[in-house]
Parts: C-alpha cells; structure tokens; sequence
C-alpha cells in the first residue's frame, strides 16, 4: 500500500509541477527536465507514468477539466428550471475560477492552444455535457435562442475567463455585484 501511495506522489507532483510550469511559462517553455526538477523527481522517473509530454498534457488536462466539471454541477439537479439550473451552474463555475486559479488559467491555455490534442479535447468536452443538455432542453421549450452551443458557452462562460484575467491584473474586481450582473447579461443575451 505504502508503495502505491508513493507513486501517486510522484505522478501528482509531476501533474503539479507541470500546471505551475505550464501557467507561469507556456507549453513549450515547460520542458521535461523542469517539470522533473520542480516535481522533485528525475528526469527518467516522468516515464514511468507518462510516454512522452503530450501524454503528460493531456493527461492534466483530463484531469482539470473533471475537477471543473465536478464543481460546475455541484448541487445540480436536471429537475432544476433551465434558468435556475443554469444560474447554479454558472455561478459554480465562477466560483471555481475565482477560487481554482491555477486550474482555470491553465484550462484558459488549453483553450486557446493547439497543444491538447483534438480527440483528447473531445473527450474533455463529455465532462460538459449536463450544461448542453440543459441548453437543449432550453432551446426545446423556447427558452434559449436556437444557436450552437459554442455561442452560447462564448457569450455566456467564455467571458468570464477574461473577467478573471483582468481581476490577476489588478485591473478589476469581480465582486458579488459585479457577478450578478454579469450573470444576468449572460443569461439576457441566450434567453429567447
């Protein structure tokens, strides 16, 4: 047992070092021997767990993006009214950047980066899938506009992403006000 815990170290803190990595210099300023060095391991000891880098990548991203999920549903039920249901989901996730900064900025990279590969991003995207059903239930009974659920997810938790970059900067504040009114433009700006 002792043996097994001691390997999910080593694997959590290669994933760890990696996120810092990753978010403080880039994907490609990240190499192998830094995440080793920051990860306290050596460098052939990333092998034992992942091929190669874009195994590494892929893997944390999987991994943030169930943690962003985990959160984003937490508490929702699909019995919820869409708006209610969507309200919850939203401010969880809001929540969830606010308060899992690594994570969403590095989820934030992934996002705009050809570094995660098509099929793995794919697969990440099933973690959303309770949000495009409540969407599609919404759109059924005429309560979201009939658009791809990629506009709506870019007009409604895509912004936050910038909101939040800009409160790193010291440049603004997302406070409670703040996101309550940020909530009801995202949700005027779907609803039919």
């Amino acid at each position: 047992m002792a043996k097994k815990e001691k390997i999910s170290d080593k694997k959590s803190a290669l994933l760890n070092a990696t996120l810092t990595l990753v978010n403080n210099h880039g994907f490609h300023n990240a190499p192998m021997s830094k995440i080793a060095k920051l990860a306290g391991v050596s460098p052939a000891t990333i092998y034992l767990y992942f091929e190669h880098k874009q195994d590494l990548i892929n893997t944390l991203y999987l991994e943030v993006k169930e943690s962003f999920s985990a959160c984003a549903f937490e508490g929702y039920h699909e019995e919820m009214s869409v708006k209610t249901g969507f309200e919850l989901i939203w401010f969880n996730i809001a929540n969830y950047k606010l308060n899992q900064i690594k994570e969403a900025n590095f989820l934030s990279q992934c996002d705009n980066s050809p570094m995660i590969d098509e099929a793995i991003r794919i697969e990440g995207l099933k973690n959303l899938q309770p949000l495009l059903d409540l969407w599609e239930r919404g759109k059924k009974e005429g309560i979201i506009k009939p658009i791809s659920d990629y506009i709506l997810y870019s007009f409604t938790v895509y912004p936050l992403s910038f909101l939040l970059e800009m409160q790193e900067r010291e440049i603004f504040t997302l406070d409670e006000k703040v996101k309550n009114e940020t909530f009801q433009l995202a949700w005027d700006a779907i609803r039919v």
